[in-house]
């Protein structure tokens, strides 16, 4: 085909062919660009592979367009409230603004010395005197985090975010996580802000829109297109995959789908298998032998009552395993996962 392939196999590197959530990423821009703001956090979630951090970094880039706006990412495995004042102070225009008014950091090893101010030596006070400073020059900073988990420092940045709020202060938060771990971040009693914070859950991609992408980029009919788009189930990470091996072996569609089987196996279905408890693993065995996904059948298959089965049907539908619409029926969400969960489950 002589072009590089367009769909990529990395975690989190934005492809070539995307296919946009356009729906979701406005309601959280029209959100924060408000006058006033309808909200000022946000929480994206999703199963590992649902395009979580490229969704967030789309955002990010079209809200750090907007006049006025300056958008910054943080690493989480950081002391995040020294390295977000580090980098807006390492910023030329926002550092004239810091020293004209007088906000002297050089005690944290950054920041221009400020004559005649003395050093500020707490990191929440400095920030809180920044923030004001760009309050008063008009100017609203978008934080973004990808893949929280409830560690100290995402804590500690968490309660300083939430004073920042309670001070009318002009910060944004944008935060990608696993269900489980941003609910362990919402559960802590003195994050109450996060509670209310509303999520967006990344589920399937649509299947018209992907089949449309494969026939243009890989030259398909509309059958073809559409049998190859219905095989992702909608999964954005079985999207590339699929779109990057059927590229490569454009007249093998055998081989494409073994290796892509294969790929999807060791790069997302052994992480998030191995992330399930013992009975998860139970009750996914009896969906992926149910062929039907008829629950009473599962549940007998399994010798599970009614009050045993639903927690767990519960949690995958919310970890985006399954998907419980159809009364009394379950589906699993993920491509080949079936045949994953037959042939791992007596090794869990």
């Amino acid at each position: 085909m002589g072009k590089s392939n367009p769909y990529t196999l990395t975690f989190g590197k934005e492809p070539t062919q995307l296919i946009a959530r356009a729906a979701q990423s406005q309601q959280i821009i029209d959100s924060f660009l408000g006058e006033p703001s309808a909200q000022q956090v946000y929480m994206v979630t999703g199963i590992r592979g649902s395009g979580k951090t490229v969704f967030m970094t789309e955002i990010a880039r079209k809200i750090a367009k907007q006049k006025d706006w300056i958008s910054v990412e943080l690493n989480p495995e950081r002391d995040m409230l020294t390295s977000l004042a580090a980098k807006l102070s390492s910023e030329n225009e926002l550092a004239r603004i810091f020293q004209s008014a007088e906000i002297n950091l050089s005690f944290f090893g950054f920041g221009l010395e400020v004559k005649g101010a003395a050093p500020i030596t707490e990191i929440e006070t400095a920030l809180e005197k920044m923030l004001l400073s760009l309050k008063k020059k008009g100017k609203r900073l978008l934080i973004s985090i990808d893949e929280v988990t409830n560690t100290r420092q995402m804590r500690e940045f968490a309660a300083a975010f939430q004073i920042f709020l309670r001070q009318n202060l002009p910060v944004y938060l944008l935060m990608t996580g696993l269900y489980k771990n941003i609910s362990a971040l919402q559960n802590e009693k003195s994050l109450t802000f996060l509670y209310r914070a509303p999520k967006i859950n990344l589920g399937p991609l649509n299947i018209g829109t992907i089949s449309e992408d494969y026939q243009s980029v890989l030259a398909l009919d509309e059958e073809e297109g559409l049998a190859l788009a219905k095989l992702t189930k909608g999964y954005s990470f079985a999207f590339q995959v699929l779109g990057y091996f059927t590229w490569e072996h454009p007249d093998d569609s055998r081989e494409s789908k073994r290796l892509a089987r294969q790929y999807l196996d060791d790069y997302a279905y052994e992480k998030i298998w191995s992330e399930l408890s013992r009975k998860d693993r139970e009750v996914l065995y009896g969906i992926a032998k149910v062929k039907s996904g008829n629950i009473g059948e599962i549940r007998e298959l399994l010798g599970m009552s009614t009050n045993e089965f639903n927690p767990y049907r519960e949690r995958l539908i919310r970890k985006g395993i399954i998907s419980g619409e159809e009364r009394g029926y379950v589906q699993l969400l993920l491509p080949f996962f079936d045949q994953y969960a037959l042939a791992n489950y007596d090794l869990g």
